[in-house]
């Protein structure tokens, strides 16, 4: 606990002295002009977002100068997406393949933030289930959960429908939400195959649940799957946030950057007692080993390899009409001008 106090001691001194070196204009952290409160809205408690449930916990915003107003809508990214659409929320922390959907329907939702660099993504069955992925068409007539309809879980499955020439409506996508809620109703027999992230994959075979099928969480995995990395859990917003308040959104990236610091360094069970238990799916040493499983997801700086986008662009292809038909320039996807901004405001926290 100590030397955690003063870890977090020094990183506000640092961000201190920061301020006084860079104040000025140019949307560093610490710059300090822009004081509002921001809307962060997320859409689960899966562990790609962890990055965004630290900062929150160890007051990184409150740290960086920065109040911000959360909502989990704990009911997946689909819903956080349509939050910010409507201006209901300012930032959301959601995946990066929402950005590439609202670019073919003509909307500028851009990533400033990489908290994930790859999927975390699972597929489990029930111990009796009959799906074979060497046999790809046992998938047809199961039912199939995922966090939510538009997901990037829901993703996963038509991926996996369209490399195989399966039709969508041979199976019955059902939205089972994430963590605890989501194995219960692999748990109870609801559905046939779960589609979810850690610490849902964690619990599943801690408890003797099901079996996990299909496993994109290591590079690897990632590669067998997705033919490549999958970039996800981003912090997104809509250029017209990004462009009115630049201060704030380096802000955020520098909390962030705060917080991804924190994760590398720290072991998993110091990192799980430094959540609130609403935060905390299952017993505190189970989530621990889900924290574990799920390290390797992250980055370690916020920044986005732009190789690593096309992998989530050839995906949406596959199956999304408008992502099809739509000449996408994945330049105005994401953005890395404010984790550089964030990065060269403390250089001395930087890795």
């Amino acid at each position: 606990m100590y030397k955690q106090i003063l870890k977090t001691a020094l990183v506000a001194a640092t961000l201190a002295l920061a301020a006084c070196g860079k104040g000025g204009a140019d949307g560093s952290a610490g710059a300090g002009t822009d004081n509002a409160p921001v809307r962060i809205s997320v859409g689960s408690y899966n562990l790609n977002n962890l990055p965004f449930f630290i900062a929150d916990a160890n007051g990184y915003f409150d740290q960086v100068g920065l109040k911000v107003q959360t909502e989990n809508f704990a009911q997946g990214g689909s819903k956080v997406l349509q939050a910010l659409v409507a201006n209901s929320t300012d930032v959301a922390v959601g995946f990066y393949d929402h950005t590439i959907q609202m670019q073919a329907k003509h909307k500028d939702v851009v990533g400033f933030v990489l908290l994930s660099r790859n999927s975390g993504l699972v597929m489990a069955g029930r111990q009796d289930g009959t799906f074979d992925p060497a046999r790809p068409e046992t998938i047809k007539g199961q039912k199939v959960g995922i966090t939510a309809p538009g997901s990037s879980s829901d993703f996963f499955v038509r991926h996996f429908l369209a490399q195989h020439d399966i039709a969508v409506d041979s199976i019955a996508l059902i939205g089972v939400g994430s963590g605890a809620a989501a194995v219960a109703a692999l748990e109870q027999g609801k559905i046939d195959l779960l589609v979810n992230y850690d610490p849902a994959a964690t619990l599943i075979t801690e408890r003797n649940v099901g079996r996990i099928i299909i496993d994109a969480r290591s590079d690897e995995g990632a590669r067998q799957v997705y033919g490549g990395l999958y970039p996800t859990s981003v912090m997104y917003a809509n250029q017209s946030f990004l462009d009115k308040r630049p201060e704030a959104a380096t802000k955020i990236a520098r909390a962030q950057q705060m917080a991804l610091r924190f994760i590398a360094e720290n072991s998993a069970e110091d990192i799980v007692a430094a959540l609130p238990d609403a935060y905390v799916s299952g017993d505190r040493k189970t989530y621990a080993r889900a924290v574990e499983n799920a390290r390797a997801i992250f980055t370690k700086d916020g920044y986005f390899i732009p190789a690593d986008l096309e992998t989530p662009l050839a995906v949406l292809r596959e199956f999304n009409k408008d992502v099809a038909s739509t000449e996408i320039d994945l330049s105005r996807t994401y953005t890395n001008a404010f984790v550089e901004r964030a990065s060269a405001a403390a250089p001395a926290a930087q890795p």
